[in-house]
């Protein structure tokens, strides 16, 4: 199966940037539509952005459009999630994820939880206002 580990949250003030990103391992996720979802305390976890297997069609959440950007390297098995001019709201718990079940990796308008059966187990951004 797949082990996808997220990397790079932190602490950042309003108004800044941080980049996560999301290595896969024990198969190549080529094939794969990819997800990232956020998660912030007592709150369900929202989908925040997907990206096809090419990188030709993208997603985003309304609330991260024309701030966020994910993009993929295939050839290297990552996935990543540029995030600027971050809001104190955008701070949260960020998974990326897959859906081993559906190997079209074109389609990205997959924004249930349940749309994924594969998941990271986060890594945390903190937004200072």
């Amino acid at each position: 199966q797949v082990r996808l580990v997220e990397s790079g949250g932190g602490l950042v003030q309003a108004g800044g940037s941080l980049r996560l990103s999301c290595a896969a391992s024990g198969r190549r996720i080529i094939n794969y539509a990819m997800g990232w979802f956020r998660q912030a305390p007592g709150k369900e976890r929202e989908f925040v952005a997907s990206i096809s297997w090419n990188g030709g069609r993208t997603d985003y959440a309304d609330s991260v459009q024309g701030r966020f950007t994910t993009a993929r390297d295939n050839t290297q098995n990552m996935v990543y999630l540029q995030m600027d001019n971050l809001k104190p709201e955008d701070a949260a718990l960020y998974y990326c994820a897959t859906d081993l079940r559906a190997p079209d990796g074109s389609k990205v308008e997959k924004r249930r939880v349940s749309n994924y059966d594969t998941w990271g187990q986060g890594t945390r951004v903190t937004v200072s206002s």
